[in-house]
């Protein structure tokens, strides 16, 4: 009995609440006009306000401008620069590299075949502050590579019509790049033409009567700072014989920081050709490095009147192995005054009375006859930089800098005196 008496009782009360269908229905409903409210509009045209969830307030209707007040609010200006939509707006479009994309082959060619630039006449930049510099002096891109969007927005957008834009990954660019920190953009340029080339005005404001000739300069870090030290000290031109190591290739545009933009820069000549890209009454001086070592001997020897000097100073144009065949040729040539024999000048002395060229040779192979020969037939000189006996020469783009930089000085202690002068009749 007692066991049945349990069973009513379970059964008369359910262990969980039943829920009938159209409540929970209703339920559904009433929600749903908390959220959504709608409007009620009768046939007279009445407007049911609305009913609104408890807590919140209503919102603020905005009247709607005039007509006139329309016609006079100015639109927001935005920037080409800031908007994609305004940017492709002017014609501008850039593609995305795939993998295997042929273009991006065509990046490392021009990079490491100083042959393939040269035939192609095109060059590679990389970084946005030199590509900027190109960009302002006329340089004509082809290409931009880049890894974001803002990089190439920073650009000139007048510069950028025609030109190739195709977006790939940073993985792609640190792979091409010599940089510890790659900046995420590069282009492929046509080669500069200086005589086209607009250069800052600044720059031709300052320009000097003095001239750069780098004979068999090698090392690219040492050209790419002699470069910049030519910019520094107001060079009105760079002139590159053959041999020289290529002005375009990547690590001299690093070292150069800009240089090949600001000052004209013409490569590959031949030592007959030199004359035309010097100015009338041109004085050719040559950077010396053992004219001390020269004087200090006393001897009938070539080797001892400053043709040749010892294998660490001076070479022509030849190799290690081929010195002593070398020196024995000299020889017999300056017994027979075929060398030419020029004074030694310290370089701290006046040589900048007339326009001047300096010549600049290489550390590995020195410089050539064919410099000599040139300063020898324009009344120049060798220029000295003593240093303490037993201290290897300085390298080349130190000795350059000494030189334009003391080049400098002198003509403006010149143009003090001559205004002194005026000044006191």
């Amino acid at each position: 009995m007692a066991a049945l008496a349990l069973y009513m009782r379970c059964a008369a009360k359910p262990l969980l609440p039943v829920v009938q269908t159209w409540d929970l229905e209703a339920r559904r409903w009433v929600r749903a006009l908390r959220r959504s409210p709608v409007k009620v509009v009768f046939p007279s045209g009445e407007v049911l306000e609305q009913r609104r969830a408890p807590g919140k307030q209503p919102r603020k209707t905005v009247p709607e401008a005039s007509p006139q007040e329309q016609r006079h609010k100015q639109p927001l200006h935005i920037s080409p620069s800031q908007t994609p939509s305004t940017w492709e707006e002017a014609g501008l479009h850039y593609d995305k590299a795939f993998p295997g994309d042929r273009r991006l082959r065509s990046v490392m060619t021009i990079v490491k075949s100083r042959s393939f630039r040269e035939k192609q006449g095109k060059i590679l930049l990389e970084g946005r502050r030199l590509i900027a510099d190109a960009l302002q002096a006329g340089a004509v891109p082809k290409v931009f590579f880049f890894s974001r969007l803002e990089y190439i927005k920073e650009l000139p957008t007048d510069k950028l019509k025609g030109v190739s834009l195709i977006k790939v990954k940073f993985e792609d660019i640190k792979d091409w790049s010599d940089l510890v920190a790659p900046q995420g953009i590069m282009g492929i340029f046509a080669k500069p033409d200086c005589v086209k080339m607009t250069y800052p005005k600044n720059q031709l404001h300052h320009s000097l009567p003095l001239l750069l000739i780098c004979d068999n300069l090698r090392d690219p870090g040492n050209l790419g700072t002699i470069l910049r030290s030519a910019a520094g000290a107001g060079c009105s031109k760079v002139l590159l014989t053959k041999g020289c190591v290529d002005a375009w290739e990547p690590k001299v545009l690093r070292a150069g920081m800009g240089a090949h933009f600001q000052v004209p820069i013409i490569s590959n000549l031949e030592w007959e050709s030199v004359p035309n890209y010097l100015p009338p009454d041109t004085r050719v001086y040559v950077a010396d490095n053992c004219g001390l070592y020269a004087q200090a001997q006393m001897s009938n020897k070539a080797s001892d009147h400053g043709w040749v000097c010892d294998r660490r100073y001076l070479k022509f144009h030849k190799y290690e192995e081929e010195a002593e065949e070398e020196g024995k040729d000299l020889e017999i040539r300056a017994r027979k005054g075929w060398l030419p024999e020029l004074e030694v000048q310290s370089y701290d002395l006046d040589w900048t009375q007339a326009p001047a060229a300096v010549v600049v040779g290489g550390e590995t192979h020195g410089l050539s006859l064919e410099s000599l020969q040139l300063a020898e037939s324009t009344g120049g000189k060798r220029l000295l930089i003593p240093v303490v006996p037993g201290v290897d020469s300085l390298n080349s783009a130190m000795a350059a800098s000494i030189l334009l930089f003391e080049g400098k000085r002198q003509l403006r202690v010149r143009v003090e005196h001559l205004s002194r002068d005026r000044s006191y009749p």
